[in-house]
């Protein structure tokens, strides 16, 4: 290879990189500023419920990280906090048969491993599953998407979970402030 063919490959190549470097910047997610709980605690309504079913059945060929054009429907089991008193909620999700549990140290500040992408919001649900959502009220019903790579939406094990009995205790603290 003589020298200019040298340079002029090197120069691609430079270029590839650069361009993919940027287009993986573009598509990977990050916060403009730290993660506050007072994001969490700012929600209209927190609750324990549990992934029931969709309302109608979706085309899974057509996957987003983004805001799925599917409907989940959520069974409400317990209500943290909220005027509101609603048996069932509809939320935009996809239905997994596998358990996606926080990995990160409790209290939670940080997304389960599904919105670590993408959207910066998890959008996956175990089927069956129980979640602690933090939601706020949109205008067509409500939404877990309010703390970009925040614990919004987290699957709990159980009804004695760390994260859900931290939530709780918070909870009752904030409101008596």
């Amino acid at each position: 290879m003589t020298r200019t063919q040298l340079t002029k490959t090197a120069v691609v190549f430079m270029t590839a990189a650069f361009l993919y470097g940027s287009a993986t910047n573009a598509l990977s997610c990050s916060r403009g500023k730290p993660f506050s709980y007072d994001e969490l605690f700012a929600a209209d309504l927190i609750v324990r419920a549990t992934a029931e079913k969709y309302v109608s059945e979706p085309d899974l060929t057509l996957m987003t990280t983004g805001v799925p054009d599917v409907q989940i429907e959520f069974r409400i089991d317990e209500i943290l906090k909220g005027k509101e008193r609603l048996e069932a909620i509809l939320l935009n999700g996809y239905l997994f048969e596998k358990d996606d549990y926080n990995d990160q140290k409790l209290p939670y500040t940080f997304v389960r491993k599904n919105g670590r992408s993408g959207s910066c919001f998890a959008n996956t649900y175990k089927k069956g599953g129980s979640f602690l959502l933090f939601l706020k009220k949109t205008q067509t019903g409500y939404t877990p998407n309010i703390s970009a790579l925040g614990p919004t939406n987290e699957q709990l094990r159980g009804t004695d979970d760390a994260w859900l009995l931290w939530t709780r205790d918070e909870v009752e603290k904030r409101e008596q402030s």
